[in-house]
Parts: structure tokens; sequence; C-alpha cells
């Protein structure tokens, strides 16, 4: 019996080191980093204010739902993430998904699915799985995010309308149904409200480049006098937020000429001053099985979310987030807002896009952004019943409208028709039907038009020897396979077996361009040399590549041809042949 090596090391598993992104700049932090890092923290915070009540009641939950998501949520990815200026919260993406869940399984199932997430996500950062979002194709991710930008604005029809509908269904076709049959309800105050808070965020100068006018500062042009500066009024209203000023211009025309629209105070009853307790979810091994599939999609979104919008961070600041870190904070955040009655959580690109433009440099601006919000919810949140309901609608319409990528629809015709097929299939089955089947069949399409274009570039082409070896011609045959010999290509080397009758004494196949090789190729040729063997024919094979000279040896395929049948190239292989061929001397 063998024993180990003293010295040796027994395998060991290699898991992510959890170091958060803020440990590494405590160092050399300095106090100027710190005042623009406050400066940024507290813009996003009142940029965050709106955008999470929101979300939280456009996914079926009280609006202080999605302000404790965004405080401690936000709080946890940034104290633990492992990007600079990522603010995690409540997102868009989530509002169909939690919807969809609280309509099946109840907002208790929601909680449970969202802790099972957390703890999903810190294992897939724990095993270094960070990288593996990047294997989801361009067409899934725009065609679902397309497909959930058209789900919230049709969600937000009821309010925005003013609707008198007490529940609307999560199904696409039933909401078409139910707001085609309460039609004759709609509120001209509220379309009013709505539409003037629509047309002001349409209009409003976004964060960026100050020297750019917008639509706004096109506008003042026309109606203030030429000497007034419009360009510097431009560069003051583009600091503060649009959905800001649509929230407080709202909520003050609703408070002041008490407007007949329905408000958070009488729908939710307010928000609450004070912060959440801590409470545990009911909890059974039966409950976890029935809830697989949100757990999952959860999961799923949440990485792929977070990731972009770290990505999309990086290609801004020039920095690189650690993905697996990102991760595992993402999966803590998940698995311990739901404690406080809070909403899945992930990386949210508005928001991050807006901390970098305000000049944030390290994770202390997510922190300060928490903070502030936190500030002001219990602050104002007697001023909270009188926001309206159009105005939540107008600005989540706004939200759906820049999330979706819709110039990807103009461009399809350039792309190819799997390219085509994937995205389009994806955003109609993530409209008609929900996100987890149009993710499972997008990526059951993608791996299925992949192996066929694997297939389609392999190829077997004879190889002329009337130049080379003119003596050799009628006695060796050879073929050069290039391409990817796997379970999807291997009919391409059927035809060898059928192609001379009979065989040559010798087939040569030339695979310096086959570049990889798997055991359904390998199959495929082992089944060709015994087929060769059988009609007294020999099989030899040259200008092996790494990988199938590994897996050759791996299976004994090559022992199988013996040392002489493997050659180093063509001009190898054809002298092998010449001496194989010579008749053996007569004594």
């Amino acid at each position: 019996m063998r024993t180990p090596h003293p010295h040796r090391k027994a395998p060991s598993l290699h898991l992510a080191r959890f170091r958060p992104e803020l440990l590494k700049i405590i160092g050399h932090y300095s106090r100027d980093r710190l005042g623009r890092d406050i400066g940024a923290g507290i813009t996003v915070g009142v940029v965050a204010l709106p955008l999470a009540m929101a979300f939280a009641i456009a996914s079926g939950v009280n609006p202080e739902a999605g302000l404790f998501t965004a405080v401690l949520g936000g709080l946890l990815v940034s104290l633990l993430g492992g990007s600079r200026v990522q603010i995690g919260g409540p997102a868009g993406a989530f509002i169909v998904v939690v919807y969809s869940i609280i309509e099946q399984y109840g907002l208790a199932n929601l909680l449970i699915s969202t802790i099972l997430a957390g703890i999903l996500l810190f294992l897939l950062g724990l095993f270094k799985l960070g990288t593996l979002v990047r294997f989801v194709p361009l067409p899934i991710v725009v065609g679902f995010t397309n497909g959930i930008a058209v789900l919230i604005g049709l969600t937000q029809v009821k309010d925005f309308l003013g609707l008198d509908i007490a529940k609307v269904p999560a199904d696409f076709f039933s909401q078409l149904h139910a707001i085609g049959t309460h039609i004759q309800t709609v509120s001209l105050f509220s379309v009013g409200l709505g539409a003037a808070c629509l047309l002001l965020l349409a209009i409003w100068p976004r964060p960026g480049n100050p020297s750019r006018p917008g639509r706004l500062a096109q506008v003042t042009r026309r109606i203030l006098p030429k000497a007034f500066p419009t360009q510097g009024l431009h560069n003051t209203l583009q600091r503060i937020p649009g959905t800001v000023v649509v929230l407080v211009l709202a909520t003050l025309a609703t408070w002041l000429f008490t407007l007949p629209v329905d408000t958070i105070g009488n729908r939710f009853g307010g928000i609450p001053q004070s912060l959440p307790p801590f409470e545990l979810p009911e909890f059974s091994w039966l409950t976890v099985k029935q809830l697989f599939g949100p757990t999952i999609t959860i999961a799923v979104l949440c990485a792929i979310e977070s990731l972009l919008c770290a990505r999309v961070a990086d290609v801004m600041t020039g920095d690189r987030h650690d993905p697996n870190q990102e991760l595992m904070a993402q999966g803590v955040a998940n698995a311990v807002v739901p404690f406080f009655g809070g909403i899945p959580v992930t990386g949210t690109i508005a928001r991050t896009v807006t901390n970098i433009r305000a000049g944030a440099t390290s994770p202390v601006a997510g922190c300060v952004h928490a903070l502030t919000l936190l500030i002001i919810m219990l602050v104002a949140a007697p001023l909270a019943v009188h926001v309206p309901m159009a105005a939540l609608a107008a600005i989540l319409m706004m939200v759906a409208w820049n999330m979706g990528e819709w110039r990807a629809f103009a461009s399809l015709k350039r792309f190819p028709l799997s390219h085509r097929i994937i995205m389009l299939g994806t955003f109609l089955l993530t409209v008609v039907f929900d996100l987890t089947v149009a993710i499972q069949v997008g990526l059951g399409l993608a791996c299925v038009f992949f192996i066929v274009h694997m297939a389609a570039t392999t190829h077997v082409r004879r190889v002329a020897l009337d130049q080379e070896a003119p003596d050799l011609a009628e006695q060796v045959h050879v073929w050069a396979l290039y391409g990817t010999l796997f379970f999807g290509s291997t009919d391409k080397i059927e035809p060898l077996e059928a192609s001379t009758q009979p065989p040559p004494a010798i087939t040569i196949l030339d695979l310096t361009s086959l570049v990889k090789l798997d055991s359904s190729g390998l199959d495929a040729l082992d089944h060709l040399r015994q087929h060769l063997q059988q009609k007294g024919s020999q099989l030899m094979v040259c200008g092996l590549a790494a990988q199938p000279e590994i897996e050759m040896k791996r299976y004994g395929f090559l022992d199988k041809l013996g040392a002489s049948h493997v050659a180093w190239d063509l001009k190898d292989a054809l002298e092998r042949s010449r001496h194989l061929l010579q008749p053996a001397p007569t004594v």
C-alpha cells in the first residue's frame, strides 16, 4: 500500500478571500477624498429616496420596505463589496420578479427566497464563480432587460391613469384585460399630474457634462430674455436630480390644491418614523422545496445586475472590481435585509453612475448615501403621506424607458439569425411568461446555436499528394481536419469511411488545425480506426496539438495506433508511410 509523501500537501479547495474594498483604502485615505465622498453620498441619497419608494410600491410591498432595503442593503454592499463606487439597493429589474413571487407565494415566502438567494450568492463568490456571469450572452441580457422595462411601464399604467383597479394581476395578458375593462374609471387629475411629471423628467438635464445643453436649456432660451444667463441656470439645475424635483413639486401641488388623486397616505397610511424590528420569517423545509425556482431567479438576476453594474463603473472610473467579493457582499445583504422586512438588493446602475459623476472615490460614499437616506426617512416621513401615486408612476415609467436598450431592436438586421432569435425570444418570454422561463430558454437556445456554429466551423478536406509525394498518391490518402471535433461535429468523420472502396493502404489524418477534441470526437476516430483495420487498411495521425494529444493519451487511443502511426507532421507521416509500404525482405 502506497503511503503519502511526508512533505506533500493534500489537495485543498481554493476559496475566495473575504476582503472588502473598503479595507484596501484605509491606509491611504485622505481628508480631500472624505469631502468628495460625503458630497457624492448625500447626492445619491437624495436621488435614491423617490426610487426606493417607487420600486417598493411597484413590487407590491409598502414604501418603507424599499427605504429599509436601500438603507441597510446599500450600507452592507458598500461596507463589504468588491467595487469602490457601486451603490446597492432595490432595483427596477426586480419589480416584476418580486411582484410575481408575492402574487404566487406570498410576502413571507418572498423573504425566505431572498434569504436563500443571499446564501447562494455568498457561496458563488466564496467558490470563485463570479466570472460565470460573463458567460450569459449579450442577446439574453438585452432581451430580458427590455422585457422587464416593458413590464415595469405596464404596471404603472394603473396609477398613471388613476384607474380604479383593486389588484393588478401579475400576468401580462391579465394586466391588459384589467386595464381595458377599467379604462372608463380614468382620472383626469391623475393623468394631468402624471403627464406633467413625465414631461418634466424628459426635459430635465441629467448629471453629466455641464457644457452640453439639454432640452430644458433649449426651452429656457426661447422663453427667457437673451441677456438671461441660461447656461448658468442649466448648470445649476443639472446638480438637482429631476426625480427629486418631480417628487417635491407633485407633492406640493397635491397638498396645496387638494387634488383628488391617490397618494401614499390614503393607500399605505404613510411611512413609519422608526427603524424596522428584527423578525424571523416562518421557515420549513417543505417551503424551501417549493421556493427553488424563485430563489434561483433572485440569485441569478442579482448576480447579473450587480456584476454588470460593477463593470459599467469600471469603465467610467478605470478601476477594476473583485467579482467574487461583490457576490459575497450581495449575498450578505440579501441574507440580512429580509429579517427587517426588506426586498432583494442588487447593484443599481443609475445610482452608481450618479455616485461616480458626483465625485465618489471610495465605498465611503455608499455608506454616506445610506445614512443620508435614513436621516431623510426619519425626519421627512410625515410628509410622505401627500406623495401622489401618479408622480411615482411617472418616475418609474422614465426608469423603464431609460432601462431599455431600444436601439437594439432597430439594429437587429445587422446581426445573424441566431442573435435575433435569442434576443427576441428572451424578450417575448420575459413579457408573456416570466424571467425564469426567459433565461432558461434563452440559455438553451444560446447553447444550441453555439453547438451548431462550432459544428459548422469544423470540416474535413482531402489533401492532394500529386506534388509532395506522387509515388504515394494511390496507396496513401491524406485528410486534414479543421476546427473542433466534438459531439456536435462527429458526422464530419463518417464520410471518410465510405470515401473510397476499397480504402487505401494507409489513411493519414493531419490534425494540425484541430484545436479541440472531446470524448465523442475521440470515439469517432476510434471507430474510423476499427473500420479501416477491418478493411485491411491502417490509420496514421500527425500534427497533434496539445489538447487533442492529451485526450488521446488519456483514453489510450495513441497506444491502439502504435508509436509508428503517430507522426510529428505531414512530412514525417509520409516518410513513415513509405517505410510501412516497403515489402518485407526475403530470406
